[in-house]
């Protein structure tokens, strides 16, 4: 009688936040729209991509036995909305929501999302990030501001399971700092001018 082939294994980037938050719920940032994440398709999908840096660093190689709940460039989305949303009010672009006058558009790239080994038993989780924040102006958008977050954590085994904690690492440590990032480009702008009542 055959046997069954394994299931996979399934992973996300954890639970993130779990403590509760604060019960004052005013946002003390200024308000952001968060659009889609795009990712290339060879990157953009559900197997765990890992490279041979030793061997043939150009070729993606998807792990048989270990899959992502979903594709990376949603999982980034859902970290980064969840970690800036804690102290702003984060609004997506497709709901259609009205935003309030000068709300600043986070557009994201994934560039590279992988597991890469420098050798047989020594890897990395690999995350190239490019942000683009843009500010509304005569009905569409101005480029405002743009930064390339390059990450690279250490993988504690050589397999599907260590490279995917790596990635998570690298996936926090990125998203804090567009956190800072978008913290201090909106703090450069200029006040808005001041509301003149009709007389």
């Amino acid at each position: 009688m055959p046997t069954a082939a394994p299931l996979a294994a399934v992973y996300d980037l954890g639970p993130g936040t779990v403590q509760a938050l604060p019960s004052n719920r005013m946002a003390p940032l200024p308000t952001l729209a968060l659009g889609e994440v795009l990712a290339p398709s060879a990157l953009d999908t559900l197997p765990i991509i890992y490279r041979l840096g030793y061997s043939d660093a150009q070729q993606l190689r998807p792990y048989a036995q270990a899959r992502w709940s979903m594709p990376p460039a949603q999982l980034l989305r859902q970290r980064v909305r969840e970690t800036l949303g804690q102290r702003r009010a984060v609004l997506n672009l497709a709901d259609g929501v009205l935003a309030p006058p000068g709300t600043l558009t986070l557009r994201l790239e994934l560039e590279e999302f992988s597991q890469l080994f420098d050798a047989p038993a020594s890897s990395t989780g690999v995350l190239r990030l490019r942000a683009t924040l843009t500010h509304p102006a005569h009905g569409g958008d101005a480029l405002l501001a743009q930064r390339s977050f390059v990450l690279r954590e250490p993988a504690a085994s050589a397999d599907a399971a260590g490279g995917v904690r790596a990635l998570t690492a690298a996936v926090d440590s990125a998203v804090q700092q567009l956190d800072q990032w978008v913290q201090q480009t909106q703090a450069a702008l200029p006040p808005p001018p001041p509301h003149l009542s009709p007389r």
